[in-house]
């Protein structure tokens, strides 16, 4: 692939877990000469990208002066309420920010840079309902999202696929569970591995509480989902638009399973307890994704074993609990 010159591009929510990895990936992949205007709903100084700049992506004359002012090649639109409790905590928001707000980053590309690409960051838990079969999901799965955080993340994704036909150049991702260092307790892994750490530190009973210990899920390396979107970038060119790309490794872990796997790092005699407020009623028992189209047109492919993974995640909460 031989990189396009005066490569740009302006990233949406920088200031979240994945914002940094993606910046990495962008450096390593489309190479050191590109131009990366990060922005977030707080700017500010940031150490993977020197300064953030402050946008919010709902506020559509911002949208719009941010792409006029920047004229990226390609968007990278990370912004998003990250977390699907804290969306269904506030469901209003969430279809502003998801909905609104990537129609608004859609319709500034095609206003003031209609050359640039769109990679819309979208989620494997659009297809919802259809997990239930237990076979792998590939991109031709119909969505049956089942929660306001699936449903938004759907209705986004829709939406920028019939602006396709408008003429916005859009790679459509659909990334599974990820996680990394750096994620919040949120999330199920980093809830656990805080939970550890804290028991390490004698700053909590030696009792971890859980949900369900039942659910399979898919997951990655956060650094392996930043890969794909630099390489939806570097193959832009490539690529038809309207593209959908899934994220996954074809796996699906128990989360007892990682669970075990964080407690065998630990010396802590530690108790496990379920605690009622973290089950879900909308739970789905196995969530499962087919990438084979990734791995064909991007030659995207899982590097990082998950259980290194999850090494990085048990050291990183360490190191948190020790600077509290």
């Amino acid at each position: 692939m031989v990189r396009e010159a005066g490569m740009r591009v302006l990233m949406t929510g920088a200031n979240g877990f994945v914002g940094p990895y993606v910046g990495d990936a962008l450096r390593e992949i489309c190479g050191p000469e590109i131009v990366i205007a990060a922005t977030s709903k707080e700017g500010g100084p940031h150490p993977a990208f020197g300064q953030v700049e402050e946008l919010d992506v709902t506020d559509t004359a911002a949208v719009h002066e941010a792409l006029a002012r920047h004229r990226p090649s390609h968007v990278i639109h990370l912004a998003a309420v990250a977390a699907p409790d804290a969306a269904q905590a506030n469901p209003r928001n969430t279809w502003r920010i998801h909905v609104d707000g990537a129609l608004n980053v859609a319709n500034a590309i095609l206003d003031k840079a209609p050359d640039c690409w769109l990679v819309n960051v979208g989620s494997g838990l659009v297809y919802g309902e259809n997990a239930k079969t237990g076979r792998p999901l590939d991109e031709s799965t119909l969505l049956a999202p089942i929660d306001d955080y699936a449903a938004t993340k759907a209705a986004a994704d829709l939406a920028l696929g019939a602006l396709s036909f408008r003429g916005l150049k859009c790679v459509r991702m659909r990334p599974f569970n990820h996680t990394g260092p750096g994620q919040t307790e949120a999330f199920a892994v980093p809830a656990f591995a805080m939970q550890i750490a804290r028991i390490e530190a004698g700053l909590a009973r030696p009792v971890i509480r859980v949900g369900n210990l039942d659910a399979r899920r898919d997951f990655l390396d956060a650094r392996d989902v930043a890969n794909a979107y630099a390489r939806a970038v570097l193959n832009s060119n490539e690529l038809a638009p309207n593209t959908i790309f899934n994220l996954a490794s074809g796996l699906s872990w128990r989360m007892a399973d990682i669970l075990d796997l964080l407690l065998a790092q630990s010396s802590a005699k530690i108790v496990v307890e379920q605690d009622p407020l973290r089950l879900r009623p909308s739970d789905l028992p196995c969530i499962v994704g087919d990438a084979t189209r990734a791995r064909t047109l991007l030659g995207w492919a899982p590097e990082h074993p998950f259980e290194e993974t999850l090494a990085a995640v048990l050291q990183d909460c360490r190191a948190r609990v020790a600077h509290v």
